[in-house]
């Protein structure tokens, strides 16, 4: 499936990429059919490890000269002939290990002004107090990058990229090799600064709860090809393949047929039972049937069920209860496989063991076909 973008009125595209090939050697590691950064936006950029995320944000950082495509930045054609050192410098990029400078805490944070020129002195420090301050290392301005915890040591990383107010923005896991709680205090700030910023950003990122945070819209790269750019509601819900689907975490893909379509209700086989789902494909078209585990809302079966909107009930046995931290994983069988997830209360509530009998209850909106 081709990617495919269009902007919306009045929205200005700050990079835009068409028909990109990225070689190594002779293989082709990367292609990204269409790509359009938009003025001001985040965009989280996902897929599994090596299937080309950090391949994309080298070629845009102009890190990396594709073998063929074509790309703008600002509404200029890149060429051969351009100077890239100069257009560089209205980038930054913070990559996953913090790459400082043997120098004090504030001398690496304007160490890219100096670098460029055109900043007075007195200026350039302001600039530097205040980003210090916003990533909480003010404090830390005298000190050696050498004695720099690594969740201080990204905090100066990112310092030094705002405090040269770039135009594009670009991130390779800026917050993978830091601990939890480290890199939860740092992911808050920094999501703070983005929004107050409006920072034209691309986020590079193998975690998908910080995916969905930070991006006004996800890009997927599912083995070397660009395979989906949507909102984040529209990526997680509604994948565009199968491939996408299982990675973005919808571990409910069931092989059926199209028995019946009306006025767009279809009802689906899954062989051993029927569930309805609101689509416009036709009778008789193979389908798979996604369906997120946090959709589905399970019950005890002779229990009086409150009033619910789901249209989808099946009665099965759970085959398995794996918990999840503060969340449960539970597996039922209902004449076909379903996982779902609980929390530890509802789990407990309703005694879930192997075996137990439960009523899985979700809604015709909660599925998406994939035409097979």
């Amino acid at each position: 499936m081709e990617a495919k973008i269009l902007l919306d009125a009045g929205v200005k595209a700050l990079v835009e990429v068409r028909d990109l090939v990225v070689k190594r050697g002779d293989r082709v590691v990367l292609e990204v059919p269409q790509l359009e950064i938009r003025q001001g936006e985040v965009l989280s950029v996902i897929g599994p490890n090596g299937a080309g995320k950090s391949t994309l944000l080298y070629v845009l950082a102009l890190l990396h000269p594709p073998a063929a495509g074509e790309m703008w930045f600002g509404g200029h054609r890149l060429s051969s002939g351009d100077d890239m050192v100069k257009l560089r410098r209205r980038m930054a990029v913070v990559f996953q290990e913090a790459l400082l400078l043997d120098a004090s805490v504030k001398d690496n944070v304007l160490a890219g002004l100096r670098l460029r020129g055109g900043v007075a002195r007195p200026q350039a420090g302001k600039r530097a107090s205040y980003w210090m301050k916003r990533f909480g290392v003010e404090q830390l301005a005298g000190r050696h990058a050498r004695q720099l915890s690594g969740g201080e040591a990204q905090r100066v990383s990112l310092a030094r990229a705002f405090v040269m107010e770039p135009e594009l923005l670009l991130l390779d896991e800026p917050f993978s090799a830091l601990d939890a709680p480290t890199r939860s205090a740092l992911f808050e700030d920094f999501e703070q600064v983005l929004r107050d910023s409006h920072t034209t950003t691309v986020f590079v990122t193998h975690d998908r709860s910080e995916a969905m945070r930070l991006g006004d819209r996800i890009a997927v790269v599912i083995d070397g090809r660009l395979a989906q750019v949507a909102e984040p509601e529209v990526v997680f819900s509604s994948p565009a393949d199968e491939r996408i689907a299982s990675f973005v975490g919808v571990e409910n893909l069931i092989p059926g047929r199209v028995q019946q379509q009306q006025d767009g209700l279809a009802l689906v086989s899954l062989g051993a039972v029927s569930v309805e789902v609101a689509s416009d494909l036709p009778s008789g078209r193979r389908v798979l049937v996604g369906l997120r585990p946090e959709d589905v809302v399970l019950a005890l079966p002779f229990v009086d069920r409150q009033p619910s909107s789901a249209r989808n009930h099946l009665q099965g046995r759970v085959t398995r209860v794996t918990p999840l931290g503060s969340l449960v994983r539970v597996s039922v069988d209902c004449g076909v496989p379903l996982v779902t997830l609980v929390t530890r209360r509802s789990s407990d509530e309703l005694g879930l063991a192997d075996g137990v009998e439960v009523m899985c209850s979700f809604k015709a909106t909660a599925m998406h076909l994939l035409a097979r």
